[in-house]
């Protein structure tokens, strides 16, 4: 069955109605006197979430209706764009209706908000009634089940063409260079090799949104989410190379002197310099405001004293983006200042032979090829020209603005890594067979590939939305939140349905989809966990309605 564009625009506005109706309820248990109260919404957490959950997901709708309207004007619309769009509407406003995921064991429902009636009314609208009937049906996932087997997925193609060349540069060099060896860099938890690094630096990896004028490419957060994406499909280690570069570019470009800027951004965009992010401390998490490393004023420059934590590629790098307090009097943000940390490459026989720095290896599931490492600063050493911006205090501020950029790329790593379990997979479904059928032709291995599909397209135009909207220099750490929120639960979905088609060989070190499944589940915790990013999210629109 063909469902008019129309429909879909129908249930949108129908939902846009309910959504008014949640909001008013959230608004009402958290807002006093114009402000959302800490205490309010904690004891309130469970609907606050459930309302970033809720919008998250009808704005991933809407941002696939549009993607699906403008294929349609472009003669491209075809029966895979068309089978996508109507089961994810389907899928997605059942879920609203009658339970939205938020996690393994949490389910938000209308009850929840006191809505039962008002979702009964919005299941009844017929716009979403026929959705509810003939979007995510058996016959609809088989189709697009199909098409998979096919080889044929949903459009790709951004209408840019140095973007697109760029994803066809990236997707080849994934497919020759990282999925062959990936997995036994895996198992023997070892570095990306030096080569892997330089070729990437050479395809200009590392500098993508650096301005030309220092070196880098001066793409915007599209791009290097094509970038990011492509090369985690491949593995989220390779993804994840130009993550630090991206945080210290950005907070260099924006925090830094001039000096500065010549001094480190030529470097990290052409790959002689590898930078990595030492914010995390122990029994800190996501509390910023309670880091105690400190940064000691000296007659030459400053002494870092103080131990973090979960930070990654720390021995192969050459520069540390590192967050410390300055002034130990100002409590939480205010006395925290960061600073532009060099230091001498590691090795494999000395991980960290710079005085006054030591580290230990944190052993991980996954998320391998960089590796992680507990640090321990006592003394080290710094000139007094390190110090971010040249003034003392803004250093959560200047990691403030690289927020909404660094959620955006880990929502394209989480694309990526949905669309290789996709891959495996079907892969795997098409080779095994059971009872003397392919695993294929079982329903509920077709379904699994259908959803797996629906779903990184979902996520995958949330992401590119969020990039759009940073690319533009406007706010967007509501759109950035979302698009990890969303684009992370599908990573870890993907994964474990790909393992399930794999059955008990998925189990196995052998097969590649272990580790796939490994590096999902990272993605739900690291830069902002699942609950920070319902908490941005639902805190963020909240005020955004008081405003208007």
């Amino acid at each position: 069955m063909s469902i008019e564009m129309t429909t879909y625009e129908a249930a949108l506005s129908a939902l846009d109605g309910y959504v008014d109706q949640v909001h008013r309820v959230v608004a009402e248990a958290t807002i006093k006197d114009g402000k959302v109260v800490p205490e309010l919404a904690d004891q309130h957490q469970r609907i606050l979430h459930g309302y970033a959950w809720i919008i998250s997901t009808s704005t991933a709708l809407r941002v696939l209706l549009h993607w699906a309207e403008s294929l349609q004007e472009n003669g491209n619309y075809r029966s895979v764009e068309k089978l996508s769009v109507q089961i994810a509407f389907g899928e997605y406003l059942a879920q609203i209706v009658g339970g939205l995921s938020m996690g393994q064991n949490e389910v938000v429902r209308p009850a929840d908000f006191g809505l039962t009636a008002q979702a009964d009314d919005l299941a009844n609208h017929i716009a979403i009634a026929e959705l509810l009937s003939h979007g995510n049906t058996a016959k609809s996932r088989r189709a697009l089940a199909e098409h998979c087997r096919d080889g044929v997925f949903a459009n790709e193609n951004l209408g840019d063409d140095f973007i697109d060349a760029a994803r066809d540069q990236y997707h080849r060099f994934t497919n020759e260079r990282i999925i062959p060896h990936a997995h036994k860099w895996h198992l023997d938890n070892a570095l990306i090799p030096d080569q892997t690094v330089a070729e990437l630096a050479a395809m200009g990896t590392f500098g993508i949104c650096i301005p030309e004028e220092f070196g880098g490419l001066g793409l915007g957060k599209l791009a290097m989410s094509v970038v990011t994406e492509e090369l985690s499909r491949g593995w989220i280690g390779a993804g994840s190379l130009g993550t630090r570069s991206e945080i210290a570019g950005e907070l260099i470009l924006l925090g830094g002197t001039a000096k500065q800027h010549a001094q480190w951004l030529p470097g990290i965009a052409n790959g002689d310099v590898l930078p990595t992010a030492v914010f995390t401390e122990p029994d800190v998490g996501s509390d910023m405001g309670s880091l105690t490393t400190r940064a000691v004023k000296t007659e030459t420059g400053w002494e870092i004293k103080g131990n973090k934590t979960w930070i990654t590629h720390a021995s192969r790098s050459d520069l540390m983006t590192l967050m410390a307090r300055s002034n130990p009097d100002i409590k939480g943000y205010a006395g925290l200042s960061m600073f532009l940390v060099p230091k001498s490459r590691g090795t494999e026989e000395e991980a960290f032979p710079s005085k006054g720095l030591s580290g230990t290896e944190i052993e991980v599931l996954g998320y391998r090829g960089m590796r992680e490492y507990e640090l321990a600063f006592d003394g080290f050493p710094l000139e007094e020209n390190a110090l971010l911006g040249g003034a003392e205090g803004n250093g959560f501020k200047q990691l403030m603005k690289t927020f909404e950029g660094a959620r955006i790329q880990t929502a394209a790593r989480a694309v990526g890594v949905a669309r290789r379990a996709l891959e495996l997979g079907l892969s795997y479904a098409l080779d095994r067979k059971q009872f003397k059928r392919q695993l294929f032709d079982f329903p509920r291995v077709s379904d699994k590939i259908a959803m797996m599909a629906v779903d990184t397209l979902l996520a995958r135009e949330l992401t590119y939305f969020a990039a759009r909207e940073k690319d533009k220099g406007q706010r967007c750490d509501i759109e950035a939140g979302m698009s990890k929120l969303l684009a992370a639960r599908t990573a870890w979905t993907c994964a474990d349905a790909s393992l399930q088609i794999h059955g008990g060989n998925g189990y196995s070190l052998e097969y590649e989809i272990s580790r796939v499944l490994c590096d999902a589940r990272i993605l739900n915790i690291f830069e902002g966990a699942g609950e920070i990013q319902a908490q941005v999210v639902a805190r963020g629109l909240l005020m955004q309605r008081l405003s208007t």
